[in-house]
């Protein structure tokens, strides 16, 4: 039955995506999807959902894998797959299966894009596809004493062809081969090739569609919850932490190369589960998403709060208690809380800020003093902090976070808060409730 006949439920959802779909229009996305992803049959639903992405005004860069295809097309020859430090060793029987599997993939690719049928989400869809010799590649060579033969690193990519290819309304389809100016040809990581892309692009966004989940939130337990927002620094020590990765299901496997996207100046570095249906539009067009997402959060920029800043907090929280949305703080509160404060800085000077007061019994915490500097508002400083009191209640062990609101109430909405009685309150906080203000109380399972 179609959503159609449900209003109440479309039009609220409908109206919820629209913000995304305004903030990407014109972005470029790079997506490496694992060989691995196809294999599972989830080639057609993941077409309809790239399309659907580009009609959107999403500019897309497909990057395509393929290590279980090339596996079978070995197997089938009865040659042994090789691979050392987690990388395939690409002899000239390996580099003719790579070129099946890669024409085969190809071709079918393409036929998923080329689907209209009627009463499907291709219906209508005109997309072309376009792919070329985009990748110039040089060889491995010898690592540890082992000669990798045919397989390559991407050497250049050719950015100036893909942005043309994509201005004319394109979606660039890659494949994990690169050629020599000699004209010789090299296996590729799906991986490499598409970090580098993101990165001689200067994409907005890296994602990958992948057989994990993404990294969890304590990374040593498997059965923690994904980490839906990670910081770069985190990232990079969960790096030198862990063993080197050699394998696509080991950690940091693909982790290290978003680390390298970021630290190339890609904003945003995404690790998704193809076995999730829908996982790019989850990911892409809600607040939550559904995978882990690498932020490169300057530490000067989204930091906790010192007694060097009490000056600057009461500056930007004042005219918001002038107006009434914010509760009347005095200098010996904000001293003596300072340590509870999340602050966003920008070139030394504070534009956000957040305080979390934790109720350890209850299992929940306060999120107050939520401040963003009307020179910095719609810019996403008020959901870097949100993220960040998140973040610190969940290390506490907490199950929740709640606000009181009498004018955000549609914003904290958005970002999966539910109003809840006043009664709901733990007790110590119930009993400085407000009666008079009537303060919403909107909560947060996190």
């Amino acid at each position: 039955m179609s959503a159609l006949v449900f209003p109440h439920t479309f039009v609220p959802w409908f109206r919820a995506v629209a913000p995304y779909i305004h903030a990407y229009r014109g972005e470029t996305f790079v997506v490496g999807v694992a060989g691995e992803a196809i294999a599972a049959g989830k080639l057609p639903v993941l077409a309809q959902d790239l399309a659907l992405m580009h009609a959107m005004g999403i500019r897309i860069v497909l990057v395509h894998g393929f290590r279980p295809q090339v596996d079978e097309q070995l197997r089938l020859k009865n040659h042994p797959a090789k691979y050392h430090r987690g990388m395939r060793v690409t002899d000239a029987v390996a580099l003719d299966s790579a070129q099946e599997a890669a024409g085969q993939l190809r071709f079918e690719i393409e036929a998923a894009f080329s689907q209209g049928l009627p009463n499907t989400p291709m219906a209508n869809a005109t997309l072309r596809v376009v792919s070329g010799n985009f990748l110039t590649a040089k060889p491995v060579g010898i690592v540890d004493g082992v000669d990798h033969e045919h397989s390559g690193f991407v050497r250049r990519v050719d950015a100036t062809a893909m942005q043309g290819a994509m201005n004319a309304g394109a979606l660039v389809l890659l494949s994990p081969f690169g050629f020599s100016p000699t004209g010789e040809a090299f296996n590729l990581m799906m991986e490499d090739v598409a970090t580098e892309t993101a990165i001689a692009l200067q994409a907005d966004k890296l994602i990958f569609l992948t057989e994990i989940d993404g990294v969890h939130e304590q990374p040593d337990d498997p059965a923690s919850p994904i980490d839906t927002e990670l910081a770069l620094a985190d990232a990079e020590r969960y790096l030198r932490d862990w063993p080197e990765p050699r394998s696509a299901t080991d950690r940091g496997f693909y982790l290290r190369y978003c680390v390298k996207a970021c630290r190339a100046g890609v904003d945003r570095s995404h690790i998704l589960p193809f076995a999730v249906d829908g996982a790019l539009l989850q990911e892409v067009y809600t607040h939550d998403g559904i995978g882990t997402m690498l932020v490169d959060e300057k530490l000067e920029s989204l930091r906790e709060a010192t007694s060097d800043d009490v000056s600057s907090l009461i500056a930007l929280i004042e005219p918001f208690e002038r107006e009434g949305m914010l509760v009347k703080r005095d200098r010996t509160e904000i001293e003596r809380d300072i340590d509870h404060y999340t602050i966003v800085e920008h070139d030394g000077v504070i534009f956000g800020c957040a305080a979390l007061y934790p109720y350890v019994q209850a299992g929940t915490a306060e999120m107050a003093a939520l401040t963003v500097s009307p020179l910095s508002q719609g810019q996403g400083d008020g959901e870097r902090l949100l993220k960040r009191i998140e973040q610190r209640a969940k290390a506490m062990g907490l199950k929740s976070i709640f606000v009181l609101t009498t004018r955000t109430m549609h914003w904290f909405i958005k970002r999966g808060f539910q109003v809840v009685d006043p009664d709901w309150l733990p007790e110590e906080r119930k009993r400085k409730y407000n009666w008079d203000r009537r303060s919403v109380v909107m909560v947060k399972t996190l």
